[in-house]
């Protein structure tokens, strides 16, 4: 890990194109298409989104400034090619589209795999804590169930057929239970595993803020 990671606050333009779908003639003659593509830039965009701006326009006659766009991103991409944004998308699981230039791309891809190595670990956690939380739902539908049917077996008006039948029913409830119970065990430690695979890992990139 070669890199500082520079925390910023990004430039926010506020850019006359809105929603590209429902742009009027006189958005799309008074758009600042270098802003606009600046913003698409600092996004991490690729050049085919200006795809959506001239199809929107054309839609009134009107042809989009590529040349204007193109130069706007390229400045927007020189903010969003950072090491600091390249981490904080990948500790968020952003998919990077390979928009980088190459003078920049190494440092920001470094530090965007760090992100990304802390953003798996911590999925990895969180997966565990769902796949917990499923098994102990179902162990306690299960118990309700065997209670439910052991009620049953009490009541005085159960037939003998009927008792054993129910039974049957307990017991079976029973073994999916202790089946259920030894999964929560198994995920319990696999969560610690994971939970200690984490903690080691934040402990090697505090430096970079996480």
């Amino acid at each position: 890990m070669k890199f500082r990671i520079a925390m910023s606050c990004g430039i926010l333009f506020t850019v006359l194109l809105g929603a590209c779908s429902s742009m009027s003639p006189e958005e799309c003659n008074a758009t600042d298409w270098a802003a606009v593509g600046f913003e698409d830039g600092s996004r991490g965009m690729t050049s085919d989104y200006f795809a959506n701006h001239r199809e929107a326009c054309a839609k009134h006659g009107i042809t989009a400034d590529f040349r204007a766009y193109q130069a706007g991103r390229d400045e927007g991409l020189v903010q969003y090619c950072q090491p600091g944004r390249g981490y904080e998308l990948g500790t968020r699981g952003v998919r990077y589209l390979g928009v980088c230039d190459v003078a920049l791309e190494e440092e920001f891809l470094d530090a965007y795999r760090v992100g990304h190595e802390l953003y798996e670990l911590r999925s990895n956690v969180n997966n565990a804590n769902s796949r917990i939380a499923a098994k102990e739902h179902e162990l306690e539908r299960i118990r309700v169930l065997i209670r439910d049917k052991e009620a049953l077996l009490i009541a005085a008006e159960t037939t003998t057929a009927e008792r054993v039948l129910l039974l049957a029913d307990i017991r079976d409830l029973s073994v999916r239970a202790g089946s259920i119970q030894t999964d929560i065990e198994a995920l319990i430690a696999e969560r610690a595993r994971h939970e200690r695979e984490l903690e080691n890992y934040q402990n090697t990139v505090v430096a970079y803020g996480s």
